[in-house]
């Protein structure tokens, strides 16, 4: 599990993350939401040691993130972050191998060519192994990326915002896969996510922020409440039982 022990982080005047404390399960999907400029990147980014923090501790499977040796850790916990940009030109399969760097330091084996298909074959990306990368649609890209992650076999996985810039039958799929990740892989999936409705669907543990505080952490049937989302986002939600899950309607 991740223990997070009063994580702050500043720039300059500006508290972004302040003060934070939880604890994040092992197992299941948690979702990380609340509004803009709640601290939610950022503190998953202190989370995966992107970032430093100022003051507080972070651990994950019992190793303290901040000291730590990187293979180390990134063999505990992987991360894709929000905005992935590529310098060179490279295949799928080559993007995909990436994610055994910190098994293999760049000199690939034969376990770890069986990762690489097998990630591949997960995501469905098999047929676009010699595709070059920015030659995929925004989906397949995403998958492209999650891919790597995968190859990576970490048993934490932290995502911002996976369904940036996908469209509403890519989101649907992207949630998908991440829930068998944890359903038929046993992986820990922490990702932020923008859209509740999708967390309440998806989600085991819901962790709401605001103004870099976490205020409400819980099951979906805990959050998803009209007085829990108002405290969040301050506007008015009502929220419907729809086929089991609880849906939040939104009014101006």
């Amino acid at each position: 599990m991740f223990t997070i022990d009063h994580a702050t982080k500043r720039y300059g005047s500006a508290t972004v993350v302040d003060d934070v404390s939880c604890v994040i399960p092992r197992g299941g999907v948690t979702s990380i939401i609340g509004p803009n400029g709640a601290g939610k990147s950022t503190l998953l980014s202190m989370v995966s040691r992107l970032l430093p923090l100022d003051t507080g501790r972070v651990e994950v499977a019992g190793l303290d993130v901040a000291p730590t040796a990187g293979p180390e850790l990134a063999r505990t916990l992987s991360i894709l972050r929000q905005e992935n940009q590529l310098t060179v030109r490279l295949t799928v399969r080559d993007l995909v191998g990436f994610g055994r760097f910190p098994h293999n330091n760049g000199r690939s084996t034969a376990i770890d060519r069986e990762h690489i298909e097998r990630a591949l074959a997960y995501l469905d990306l098999t047929i676009l192994a010699d595709r070059f990368v920015d030659e995929l649609s925004g989906g397949q890209r995403q998958r492209a990326f999650i891919a790597m992650v995968l190859a990576q076999d970490t048993d934490y996985v932290l995502l911002d915002e996976p369904l940036n810039n996908l469209d509403m039958r890519h989101s649907v799929d992207m949630m998908r896969l991440l829930r068998r990740l944890v359903d038929e892989l046993g992986k820990t999936v922490v990702l932020v996510i923008h859209d509740i409705n999708f967390a309440s669907c998806y989600s085991d543990t819901i962790v709401a922020m605001r103004e870099g505080a976490v205020i409400h952490t819980g099951t979906p049937e805990e959050i998803m409440t009209p007085a829990v989302l108002q405290d969040v986002y301050d506007v008015e939600i009502q929220v419907e039982l729809i086929r089991g899950n609880r849906i939040g309607v939104y009014f101006t």
